[in-house]
């Protein structure tokens, strides 16, 4: 059946007439979707008969075919109530996929039915106002201006490269992908699983049962897709599964990531992630598996990160390709003048790019000392040239091969599987842009740039700012106290709203963001509103609602030792603190309430980290009170 099925369209390779044709050797496939991402990175969903994609194709792309309206997509501020309508544009420099329902076979064909998923562009008031056309028009923008930097300026330590041969600006962009999976019934053990992960029992062992049956179905899936899968593995989270009487696999609990090849056009990276997270989701929940891509899906446990990586290529005009962030000489320098230029203008501004990577609570669960997440702005070259290193402790590591020049690129650590990965490259290639800028116009070479890179805190610098440094090959979790690295490389927020409180003190590095009109003040101004009213709402509706029901687990138990009369006591202090009101005093959890409905966020983000502090506390205290009771 598999080789009957098509599983995807590449871009470029069809035109109209091509489609259609391809489209009628496979009746299996009856439906099509129109997939525009609002700036929530939520992606549309829908069943239109594939009758009316082929009798209306052109109207497709002009986008007079598929309609929404704003309270269908998070584009606060932007699509209104009065003032709703967006037409759906299709996109066709990317390649479409197909959907398959295994459950739904074709009656015809006998095959499984499919839903044709075409990327789109978001249209509103004659505007493009969505993700995916943010990331277009900034790559756009980035190009442009690269390319009128590069001819009209000497750059140092590049005198060798053609740069007037230039024909093109590519954006070399690939995410790779954490989950974790799990049997339904599957309750987790924290303690095991934290013990599992300290003892490095799961990283890169051997997957087994349906696990690894998904794991390979997957890979395969993908790669049918024209996606290169360069591996599938479990990561350190997890612990072993058991099997039962019948042998099969039971209780798993398990950490996992697939990576596969980047692409030289940021829109399909962004596209492929999406439509590996749909195929990992549908084969795991066919071999009986629970998928979460949640960044912390287990407090106390490793997180999942999806691993951003970026760089810049240059295409000339006899086809050739130079990675401009590569040194002409691999061992003596570890990037070149635009290379330094690139993590600067990232590192100098991020924090206005910090929202659009890490805009959930559930993603500042993960950015915590420990657990490999990073949590201050700070990167890593290496410790030396001629021998490339990893660490693993800082916000934005480069990556590269003495061997391959090509290889030379950055990634990013900090975000999960439900970042706008969009956004978030936009974000990234403007802020580099800025950096590239003052690399090339500062006239400096690139021993100079990598000086101003190192700087220690305390030292003055032309672009990078005094009081911070910038650079760091040590261990940046247990090298430092706490004191010690909010001092060397700035305090990290710890909530949304601290996260978007920072930023929007930082008014200059906004504009950084907003000086190409691509990604635009009001969008900015809408993504921010967004992810307060969800921080806002998730805070009133979920997590504090959470809590409140995990206080009432804490029981007291019968016991007449005097310890335990002390621990429970302790126990039942912080529950009252908590979660019981009193006359004249309210509890934190109604105190975070009245904040948030007061709007007061500075309040309610200090509550909400004593929240969190304190219940973390207080389960495993618990869990110490419990535990050390035997029954008679």
């Amino acid at each position: 059946m598999a080789d009957e099925l098509l599983y995807y369209i590449p871009a470029g390779q069809y035109g109209k007439e091509g489609v259609l044709s391809l489209l009628a050797q496979h009746p299996e496939i009856k439906f099509v979707s129109v997939v525009g991402i609002d700036l929530a990175g939520n992606d549309t969903d829908e069943k239109i008969p594939i009758r009316i994609f082929k009798e209306n194709y052109d109207d497709f792309f002009a986008g007079r075919a598929v309609q929404t309206d704003g309270s269908s997509v998070v584009l606060m501020n932007i699509a209104t109530l009065n003032d709703a309508r967006v037409d759906m544009v299709t996109d066709s420099s990317v390649n479409w996929y197909i959907d398959y329902n295994y459950e739904n076979l074709d009656e015809e064909t006998g095959l499984p039915t499919g839903t044709l998923r075409i990327p789109a562009f978001l249209l509103h008031n004659d505007r493009f106002v969505d993700s995916r056309a943010i990331l277009k028009k900034s790559c756009d923008y980035v190009a442009a201006e690269l390319k009128k930097l590069l001819t009209t300026h000497p750059v140092k330590g590049m005198e060798n490269v053609p740069f007037h041969e230039i024909q093109d600006i590519m954006f070399t962009t690939g995410t790779e992908l954490e989950f974790w999976v799990k049997t339904p019934s599957e309750k987790h053990s924290v303690p095991n699983l934290s013990i599992s992960q300290k003892l490095q029992e799961q990283y890169w062992q051997r997957m087994r049962g349906n696990v690894r049956t998904a794991m390979e179905q997957t890979v395969d899936a993908l790669e049918k897709r024209g996606m290169l899968v360069e591996m599938g593995h479990k990561e350190v989270g997890g612990i072993k599964p058991h099997v039962d009487d019948n042998g099969h696999i039971v209780d798993v609990a398990e950490q996992l990531e697939i990576d596969w090849r980047f692409s030289d056009n940021p829109l399909q990276a962004g596209d492929n992630e999406l439509e590996a997270r749909i195929v990992v989701r549908e084969i795991f929940r066919k071999n009986g598996l629970d998928v979460s891509f949640r960044a912390k899906p287990i407090i106390g446990v490793a997180g999942s990160g999806e691993h951003t990586h970026v760089g810049i290529v240059a295409r000339l005009k006899n086809g050739k390709t130079i990675n401009l962030l590569a040194p002409e000489d691999m061992k003596a320098d570890f990037l070149s003048t635009i290379g330094y230029g690139f993590i600067m203008g990232i590192l100098k501004n991020y924090e206005a790019t910090n929202p659009f990577v890490s805009s959930t609570t559930d993603a500042f669960n993960r950015l915590k000392p420990g657990f490999e997440a990073p949590v201050c702005i700070v990167t890593s070259l290496g410790h030396t040239p001629d021998v490339p290193s990893r660490n693993r402790t800082i916000l934005i590591g480069l990556i590269r091969d003495i061997d391959n020049p090509k290889a030379t690129r950055f990634e990013l650590r900090a975000p999960n599987p439900f970042t706008n990965t969009y956004l978030a490259v936009s974000c990234l290639y403007l802020t580099a842009l800025d950096g590239i800028r003052y690399a090339v116009t500062s006239g400096k070479t690139p021993a100079e740039l990598l000086a101003e890179l190192s700087k220690k805190p305390e030292d003055k610098a032309d672009y990078l700012e005094e009081g911070r440094a910038y650079r760091c090959e040590e261990n940046v979790f247990e090298d430092f106290t706490d004191e010690e690295r909010d001092a060397e490389f700035g305090k990290p927020p710890a909530t949304v709203w601290e996260n978007v409180k920072i930023m929007r003190a930082n008014p200059d590095k906004v504009k950084v963001l907003t000086a190409g009109d691509t990604l635009t003040a009001d969008i900015v101004d809408s993504f921010v509103a967004s992810i307060l009213y969800r921080w806002s709402n998730e805070l009133e509706d979920r997590i504090i609602p959470a809590v409140e029901a995990k206080l009432r687990i804490f029981k007291h138990l019968e016991d007449d030792d005097d310890l335990d009369k002390k621990r429970w006591k302790a126990i039942k202090a912080v529950r009252i603190e908590l979660g019981k009101d009193k006359e004249g005093k309210k509890s934190i959890c109604t105190r975070l309430k009245d904040a948030l409905e007061a709007r007061d966020y500075d309040t309610a983000s200090a509550l909400q980290l004593e929240m969190t502090r304190k219940i973390e506390a207080l389960e495993d205290a618990y869990r110490e009170y419990k535990n050390n009771i035997l029954d008679d």
